[in-house]
């Protein structure tokens, strides 16, 4: 397998219901005065096949929502907390007693995130985090709990003293033996895993004339060399998992696993913002998700498949401080409507749209779409002409650019020019790059601007041909 299949091959089993591989979930959090009631957004999580969810806390009115739903749910003991939860085993032990052993089992929860990015919490909150953990998890030792509910800690790449090349990734001198061995400890001896939030976007933002575009948003690339590995990578995300990967090497934790708490892309953002816009976050995204779907995920220093994945976010939050993009995460609006179209489930003709109106059509990931008849061993790539011509025209210029399709076909004069149409030649040119690397759905994605069908489609005079050969 070339460049152009690694590229989307390596991350690709987000939705995976397979206990082998990794599966999606969302962040659902609710710094916002316009939001959806949660009853309404968990009938939102079903309908896209969403069935995992992590909350900043343990809102009752949420839980008691999510409860008879099947989502599998983490729910988080507060920063604000964090210092009484260590220092009070009672508090710990009361807080659980009230925040989840009323809920268990019929709300699924599976996991206590116990404070958020701790290590840049303004009011140094670290020396406290390890002890929180313990006392949460001998909280749940009392009720019988542990076996079912995990106890971890969602940490920022900012706790790395460096992470680049991914394998000179190290944590930070301050945190390395005082916080981050006992704390991998405590997460092997309990058999729980690291949460870690990773955000390529902000890597991309900051250093645009270093970084690929591509390689940010899991696109054909040339890749990236390690050269103290050896390992070459051709995409951001996996690079930045690695070099937390390889920081807990270097502290003799290579068993412990990694879930990534959170990833995500913004849609929009402040003009300084690079690379802040609603194509790029659905690349971002609708890539993600494909390659979740596979069932064959993993990085170069792990290449099993034994990652899930929590997106970041479900909605865009209007009350969230900062920059523009903070405020444009969601996948959703607060009407419940997509902000782009990214789907959340591979194959599946049942599934619907908040909408409820699918189109006869499955919700598939990636805008792939099923057809009820043909072959379905032969499939084709073609446009969507409800993502606009605007939309269109940027995923053809890459195709027929850097994605090296074949575009000769729809030149003036040659057999498929005709229809002159921005939705005729870019089903050419989609369809040529789909086929060309080996039609696995992650490459009919386009921004959401393709989908794939199984019965042979003519767009004038030209059939699209089901192969490159």
């Amino acid at each position: 397998m070339g460049p152009l299949g690694v590229c989307f091959f390596l991350l690709f089993c987000l939705l995976s219901a397979s206990s082998e591989g990794g599966t999606v979930g969302v962040n659902y959090g609710r710094v916002a005065d316009n939001l959806p009631s949660p009853s309404s957004v968990v009938q939102l999580l079903k309908a896209n096949n969403i069935t995992r969810v992590k909350i900043y806390d343990a809102n009752s009115e949420v839980l008691k929502a999510l409860a008879g739903s099947d989502i599998e749910v983490t729910v988080m003991v507060p920063n604000q907390l964090l210092q009484t939860t260590a220092t009070s085993p009672s508090f710990a032990a009361l807080w659980v007693q009230d925040n989840v052993a009323p809920y268990y089992p019929l709300t699924k929860i599976q996991a206590i995130a116990v404070g958020n990015e701790i290590f840049d919490d303004p009011t140094n909150l670290t020396s406290y985090l390890v002890q929180a953990m313990i006392n949460v998890q001998a909280a749940l030792v009392k009720l019988n709990l542990d076996n079912d509910i995990k106890v971890s800690t969602p940490v920022a790449l900012s706790a790395l003293q460096s992470s680049y090349p991914p394998s000179a990734g190290a944590f930070r001198t301050d945190l390395a033996e005082t916080v981050m061995m006992p704390m991998l400890q405590f997460l092997r001896k309990t058999g729980s895993y690291l949460m870690v939030n990773v955000y390529p976007f902000f890597a991309y933002e900051a250093n645009a004339n270093d970084i690929s575009l591509d390689y940010a948003l899991f696109r054909p690339n040339a890749g990236v060399l390690d050269s103290g590995s050896g390992l070459t990578y051709y995409n951001l995300l996996d690079a930045q998992v690695d070099a937390v990967v390889c920081a807990m090497s270097a502290l003799n934790y290579d068993d412990v696993p990694i879930s990534i708490s959170e990833t995500g892309w913004p849609s929009e953002g402040d003009p300084n913002e690079l690379g802040a816009d609603v194509m790029n976050a659905a690349a971002y995204v609708g890539n993600l998700i494909s390659r979740v779907q596979s069932g064959t995920c993993g990085t170069p220093k792990r290449p099993h498949c034994n990652m899930d994945v929590y997106l970041f976010a479900l909605f865009n939050e209007n009350q969230k401080p900062g920059p523009t993009s903070e405020r444009n995460y969601g996948m959703f609006y607060p009407n419940e409507q997509k902000v782009y179209d990214v789907n959340f489930i591979l194959g599946n003709s049942n599934s619907s749209s908040s909408s409820g109106n699918n189109n006869g059509t499955s919700n598939n990931g990636g805008n792939v779409r099923s057809s009820s008849n043909g072959n379905s061993s032969e499939t084709w790539c073609i446009a969507d002409p409800s993502a606009g011509k605007e939309r269109l025209q940027m995923a053809l210029d890459f195709a027929c650019g850097e994605g090296g399709a074949d575009c000769t076909a729809i030149q003036p004069g040659a057999g498929c020019y005709e229809p002159n149409t921005i939705e005729a030649h870019a089903s050419y040119a989609f369809n040529n790059y789909y086929q060309k690397n080996g039609k696995g759905s992650w490459n009919c994605n386009f921004g959401g601007a393709a989908y794939v069908v199984s019965q042979a489609p003519k767009i004038g005079k030209c059939t699209l041909p089901s192969s490159t050969n």
